[in-house]
C-alpha cells in the first residue's frame, strides 16, 4: 500500500514536467533531430551542445560536481541530458547541464541525449519546471524561477504549485522575498541568510529597516527564532518593552555564573533561571567553536 501511495506521488511530481514535453515532434529541420523522435537516446559530443540560456541556477557546488564527474569516469551517465536540435548542426540544452558540466569534467568525448523539437517557449518552461522540481536550488533561485512563470508565461500562483509539486502557500513566500533589498537577496543567495531569517526580515516595512536588521542578525549570528524575536520587537516596541518590564531581574549569582561560563568557554552562555530551575544555553557561530566546546567539557570529565 505505501509503495504504492509512494508512487503516486513521484508521478504527481513528475506531471508538470512530461506534460511539457511533445511526444509528437513538429517536422525536423535537419536529420539529427528525425534520429531522436523515438526517444531512444543518441550518443552526441559534448563539444557540440550548446549551454541553456534559460538555466535559472546560478551556483553549482564544485564539490558536488566533482563527485558527479568522478561518478561518471567510473561508470558513466546513467540518466541521458535532454537538447533540442539546432539549424546548424548543433544542438542546445534543455535539462541536465549538472551531468554535461560533470561530463566535461570527467573527459567524455560524448554524452547520451534524448532529442525534443520544441520552441523557445517550451524550452524555457521545461527548465524552469524542471529545476523547481530540484531541492538543490537556493531560495533565491527558486524565487526568480516563479517570477519568470509568472511574467513570461502568465501562470497564476495555483497553476505554479500544481506544476512544481509545491503547495500554493510556499510559491507565495518564494515570491515574496524578491521584495527584500539587492543586498540582502545576495546573502540569502550565498547563504548568509537562511529562507528563514529572510521571511522574518520581510515583517520590516523598509528596506533600510531591513538592512540594518539583517546586518546584526548576521553579525550576532542570530537563529530564525531569534530573528523572529528581534524583528517583532522593532515592529511591536511597546509590546517589548512590556516583556521586558514583566521578566524578573537576573539573580547576582547566577549572572556571576554567567559570566565565569563565558570567560571560560569564550563563547555567549545565557542562563535561565526561575526559583532554582532552568536551562544553560551555549551559542557557537561554527564548528571550530563547537569542537572547542566539546574539548573544554571533556577537560573537565577527564579532571
Amino acid at each position: 500500500m505505501t509503495s504504492t501511495v509512494e508512487h503516486l506521488k513521484r508521478r504527481a511530481l513528475g506531471k508538470g514536467l512530461e506534460s511539457l514535453l511533445p511526444r509528437v515532434d513538429a517536422v525536423a529541420a535537419d536529420e539529427p533531430a528525425k534520429a531522436g523522435r523515438d526517444g531512444i537516446p543518441r550518443e552526441i559530443p559534448v563539444e557540440a551542445i550548446d549551454r541553456n540560456p534559460f538555466q535559472t541556477r546560478t551556483r553549482f557546488e564544485e564539490t558536488a560536481l566533482a563527485e558527479l564527474a568522478a561518478s561518471i569516469a567510473a561508470t558513466g551517465v546513467v540518466q541521458p541530458i535532454l537538447v533540442r536540435p539546432l539549424s546548424d548542426g548543433r544542438f542546445q540544452l534543455i535539462v541536465g547541464e549538472r551531468r554535461l558540466l560533470a561530463s566535461k569534467k570527467a573527459g567524455k568525448p560524448t554524452i547520451p541525449a534524448i532529442l525534443r523539437q520544441v520552441s523557445d517557449e517550451q524550452a524555457m518552461e521545461i527548465t524552469i519546471v524542471e529545476n523547481l522540481q530540484r531541492t538543490d536550488l537556493n531560495p533565491m533561485e527558486q524565487a526568480r524561477a516563479f517570477d519568470r512563470l509568472s511574467r513570461e508565461f502568465r501562470l497564476t500562483q495555483e497553476q505554479m504549485a500544481q506544476r512544481t509539486g509545491k503547495d500554493r502557500a510556499s510559491v507565495a513566500n518564494f515570491l515574496r522575498l524578491l521584495r527584500l533589498p539587492v543586498e540582502i537577496q545576495t546573502k540569502v543567495e550565498g547563504g548568509e541568510l537562511s529562507f528563514g531569517h529572510a521571511r522574518a526580515l520581510l515583517s520590516l516595512d523598509d528596506p533600510e529597516s531591513i538592512l540594518k536588521a539583517a546586518k546584526k542578525v548576521v553579525a550576532l549570528s542570530m537563529s530564525v527564532r531569534q530573528t523572529e524575536s528581534y524583528v517583532q520587537g522593532i515592529v511591536n516596541p511597546e509590546k517589548r518593552k512590556a516583556v521586558e518590564k514583566v521578566k524578573e531581574p537576573l539573580d547576582p549569582n547566577v549572572r556571576e555564573a554567567r559570566d565565569l561560563l563565558q570567560r571560560a568557554l569564550g563563547l555567549k552562555v545565557t542562563i535561565e533561571d526561575h526559583k532554582g530551575k532552568g536551562r544553560v544555553i551555549i551559542e557557537y557561530s561554527s564548528l571550530s567553536d563547537f569542537d572547542e566546546l566539546l574539548e573544554a567539557i571533556e577537560s573537565v570529565r577527564r579532571a
